[in-house]
């Protein structure tokens, strides 16, 4: 057997084996991933203020008075809405200052220099846990947008799961090619590989996870697990803030929110590229793990479509070997067809899988050059460099 023949042998069974761990472990997070009722309410409603929803924003004119408003809508829990402009140069104050004017329950954080090892994002979202008023506070981003009883249904999951900090990943709204392919392997990544049964039976910081653009968690949690001090240079709070948490012995959990909370987060290649690559190697933390999700994705998504092109242009090999890629290939796309129907993703994220993952391995190596020459950057900043 030739050196190509044993390689795309090998290559296949790896491929196949990746393929049913992903599905094994989608399967299994699909009966802890789920949804609240529509009639869930928190026992401690009426209380006031019982959530104060956090938003940082820095040169957000297209999107923070959406966001405002729909959190402003919130049914059955009082809500106060902070923001931190973070030194926006565009319309941002104004319409902030509107709002204020509109209505008491809107306070504008005020801004205070970014001190040296600190990530904006996080500068800001310290600053407002800290001015916060409510029992809970919620960490979101500009570009989300909240249904009136989004904040009662979460608040009521995370009483019944007893959970300090509770996240989910909005319903992401796509438009592009480049967000179809991308954007939706957040959710393909978090059921396939999250141990979510170890998440619920630990406090181990290693599972755990959670999505940077809506993180509720309890404010006295918050403050003793350190507040966004505790990762203060990062670009990847879904990633350390549960961790933050469970260092400090507290309670992470993650539910199905698809129906509550939506956001659309980038729009067009570059902001996907650019959007990832901030932060998908700190999501990772080591190249030694860079290393084998890429081995993972390789033989699991990639391989098998070279071996079939490789066995139509008459490359000799096993005859079993074809027929194993191509059922590899029908489990990544049936895979993500359940994961399409269940998150509401666009039907060309499914058609684009190979791609998708072809795309996120590269980003994901560029995002490891970029940390390595320290070159990480994020609405005109660079991680670790002075402020602008």
């Amino acid at each position: 057997m030739s050196l190509v023949a044993t390689f795309l042998s090998v290559g296949s069974v790896t491929g196949a084996i990746g393929a049913a761990v992903a599905w094994g472990g989608m399967l299994s997070n699909l009966r802890l991933y789920t949804r609240t009722a529509r009639g869930d309410r928190p026992a401690c409603a009426g209380r006031a203020p019982v959530v104060s929803v956090c938003v940082p924003a820095r040169n957000e004119e297209a999107n923070i008075e959406a966001c405002v408003r729909s959190v402003l809508a919130s049914v059955d829990v009082p809500v106060e809405v902070l923001v931190y402009d973070d030194q926006s140069t565009d319309a941002t104050p104004a319409i902030l200052a509107r709002m204020v004017a509109e209505d008491a329950r809107v306070r504008v954080v005020p801004t205070q220099p970014l001190p040296a090892g600190w990530n904006g994002k996080q500068w800001g979202c310290e600053r407002m846990g800290q001015a916060a008023r409510g029992t809970w506070v919620l960490f979101t981003d500009a570009d989300v947008r909240f249904e009136p009883d989004c904040v009662a249904r979460t608040l009521a999951r995370a009483e019944s799961l007893g959970a300090d900090l509770l996240s989910t990943v909005p319903r992401q709204v796509t438009g592009s090619w480049a967000e179809h392919a991308v954007i939706p392997l957040i959710s393909f990544v978090l059921l396939s590989y999250l141990p979510m049964g170890r998440m619920r039976t630990t406090t181990s910081p290693a599972a755990s996870g959670a999505c940077g653009q809506f993180i509720l968690a309890r404010r006295e949690a918050w403050l003793a697990s350190g507040g966004h001090a505790a990762f203060r240079a990062s670009m990847h709070d879904g990633i350390k803030m549960p961790r933050a948490f469970r260092s400090a012995g507290f309670r992470t959990d993650l539910f199905d929110g698809t129906d509550l909370v939506q956001c659309r987060m980038y729009r067009g290649l570059g902001q996907v590229w650019r959007g990832f690559a901030k932060n998908a190697y700190e999501g990772l933390g080591s190249p030694a793990l860079l290393l084998f999700v890429t081995v993972l994705h390789g033989c699991a998504v990639l391989l098998p479509w070279v071996t079939l092109a490789l066995w139509l242009a008459g490359i000799v090999m096993s005859p079993w070997v074809p027929w194993v890629a191509a059922a590899t290939i029908a489990a990544g796309f049936a895979q993500r067809v359940v994961l399409a129907r269940r998150f509401a993703h666009a039907w060309a994220s499914v058609a684009l899988h190979p791609v998708g993952i072809l795309m996120l391995t590269v980003i994901q190596w560029h995002s490891l050059w970029l940390h390595l020459t320290g070159r990480r950057a994020w609405k005109g900043r660079t991680a670790g460099a002075p402020a602008s």
